[in-house]
């Protein structure tokens, strides 16, 4: 058997273990609490790839028709938002066959097609589903009931992609491998791509693609748009736009602030700033050559706009939003129209390039 715990070394930074996990160990000690068996400190939990790790338990409780079980998660080193959380079981005997998993405090319900599970159950992934049954399995044959629950969850839940998913109520039980590993770009490309799948699932035509919240702001203060459509791409646009050239969108809206899509422009396709240059020196040629000026060497992108005149700003901004349009255009292979909107970063549209009437 191996034993991993959290305290292991992954590039000189702790693993955790996911909710999936903290969920099935949960369940498990319930489980063991239902059947007669003396409460656990710890148990045992098998992983997906047949690997055993061991997990403290909180607190445990027991009634005459219903066990429960509670697990602190441990993410790690990895800014995960449930770190800390505590992840509850609570496990009751049933008439019909199988383990029944329902969503307790805190836990979401799939509202949207497009995801892995179909709207109506509760937001728990199919490994965590697999981890969860198996670890109750492990103890009793009987049929169960399992409530998963995090309290806070609801609130935690907004600082997630489950409000723009379709998950509502709470967070989502998540976990492919069981284990939290402390870099968190394949969850967010997961994440991402969770919701261009929702997208597709809900026929929508004419998705929105924003770096970020001021991004998301100003296109509800602006423009017309389902939840769906909407899509906070973070820094993955070269990712975003490579999945969405697969899809069969009638056009897309690119809108943001120009420190960050001016970086479209120098195929920047990532643009995080540890792995992108600055578009300050490119945006600062433009406006030199657009309107005969000559601008500060230091200048942030917001001080540059500022700095203008209501007519050069807007002539700056289209054609920068322009560049950055027909950068993307070429990215997608040209399957469908690009409209880009820059804003600064109050919100306020500096300007604009393509047909906005559909949005």
């Amino acid at each position: 058997m191996q034993h991993a715990t959290c305290n292991s070394q992954h590039a000189t930074q702790r693993t955790g273990f996911t909710t999936g996990t903290c969920a099935a160990a949960a369940a498990k000690a319930a489980a063991m609490l239902l059947d007669g068996l003396s409460a656990p400190e710890a148990v045992t939990v098998t992983l997906p790839d047949g690997s055993q790790v061991k997990l403290p338990i909180s607190f445990t409780s027991l009634t005459d028709r219903t066990a429960r079980a509670g697990v602190k998660k441990d993410a790690g080193d990895d800014p995960d938002v449930t770190d800390g959380c505590l992840i509850i079981a609570e496990v009751t005997r049933q008439a019909g066959p199988g383990i029944e998993l329902m969503a307790g405090e805190g836990v979401g319900t799939v509202t949207k097609p497009g995801l892995q599970i179909p709207p109506g159950q509760p937001a728990i992934n199919p490994i965590p589903r697999m981890m969860i049954r198996q670890a109750v399995a492990e103890v009793t044959s009987d049929p169960m009931a399992v409530v998963i629950s995090i309290p806070g969850g609801a609130d935690l839940a907004q600082k997630t992609f489950n409000p723009r998913l379709g998950v509502v109520g709470g967070l989502s039980i998540l976990g492919t491998s069981g284990i939290v590993r402390p870099f968190s770009h394949a969850a967010l490309t997961a994440a991402l791509k969770c919701a261009l799948n929702v997208a597709v699932s809900c026929r929508v035509a004419s998705p929105i693609f924003v770096p970020g919240r001021i991004g998301a702001k100003a296109a509800a203060r602006h423009f017309k748009f389902s939840p769906e459509q909407l899509i906070e791409v973070s820094n993955e646009w070269g990712f975003m736009l490579y999945a969405a050239a697969s899809e069969n969108f009638a056009r897309l809206l690119v809108l943001g602030h120009p420190g960050k899509l001016a970086k479209l422009i120098n195929g920047d396709w990532d643009t995080h700033s540890s792995r992108s240059q600055s578009a300050i020196p490119l945006v600062t040629r433009m406006t030199s050559e657009i309107c005969s000026l000559t601008l500060p060497d230091h200048i942030t992108m917001e001080g540059l706009f500022d700095a203008l005149t209501p007519p050069d700003r807007a002539a700056v901004a289209k054609a920068v939003a322009a560049d950055i349009g027909r950068a993307v255009a070429h990215k997608i292979g040209g399957r469908y129209p690009v409209t880009t909107a820059l804003v600064n970063t109050r919100g306020d549209l500096l300007g604009t390039d393509g047909d906005l009437t559909h949005w």
